[in-house]
């Protein structure tokens, strides 16, 4: 099932980002360039390829998918952050963000399954994008539980957690009624846009930095160039 198989390329790219830091200090201004690039790719997903398959009545939903988001990330502190931002007391908790980030993987699992059901096309792009988000994702989930005084058995134990739940969701795509496939995209759209817009986008840009910018706009150069030479 290849929606499964794109599913396994995102967790891949979690543990394999995830285990850089045990090998390579991170420099914070090349970790803004791979959040940017991210969140570059997200936007040009959701603005190139997944709005246009969503009609206006399905808004709805890309604000359920927004907000609710919103509230797992306050409530876990998920995503991304450089080596010199995960610095905060709530940035030390440990295993509650990998919980936030494992449920977000489920759910960015079933995505990718749903959207290249609806669109071949769709589904490599949003796949594409997550395999990208998956880079400063799995290298602060190292970050985050190193500073919760985990070990490295400890860390790359949940990097294999999260990184399996992708094709978990993909699989579980299969219970989700065909009604409802542009229900969970509208989901999906809506968390892409919280992520890229309120998590990626401010942490990349904590300081000017004109690379930033410019790799912000490649990654979504990038998808539109790849959504119009595939169609």
């Amino acid at each position: 099932m290849i929606s499964v198989l794109l599913a396994f390329l995102a967790g891949l790219s979690d543990i394999l980002s995830g285990i850089i830091p045990f090998y390579h200090k991170i420099e914070e201004s090349s970790t803004r360039y791979i959040i940017g690039f991210a969140a570059g790719t997200m936007l040009g997903a959701v603005f190139f390829e997944m709005l246009p398959e969503l009609a206006p009545a399905d808004s709805i939903y890309i604000g359920a998918g927004f907000f609710f988001f919103y509230l797992l990330e306050r409530l876990t502190m998920i995503h991304s952050c450089g080596e010199y931002e995960c610095t905060s007391e709530v940035h030390r908790i440990g295993w509650l963000p990998v919980i936030g980030m494992a449920s977000d993987n489920i759910i960015d699992g079933i995505g990718i399954a749903i959207a290249y059901m609806i669109n071949p096309l769709t589904g490599i792009v949003v796949a594409l994008s997550v395999i990208v988000h998956e880079i400063p994702q799995g290298i602060t989930t190292t970050l985050l539980l190193r500073r919760g005084g985990q070990g490295k058995n400890a860390i790359l134990l949940a990097l294999g957690i999260e990184s399996i739940l992708y094709p978990i969701g993909a699989a579980l795509s299969i219970f989700v009624p065909g009604s409802l496939n542009m229900i969970v995209l509208a989901v999906v759209t809506g968390d892409f846009l919280y992520i890229a817009t309120s998590d990626l986008l401010p942490d990349a840009h904590k300081k000017f930095n004109i690379n930033v910018i410019f790799a912000v706009i490649l990654g979504a150069v990038l998808v539109f160039a790849m959504e119009s030479f595939l169609k």
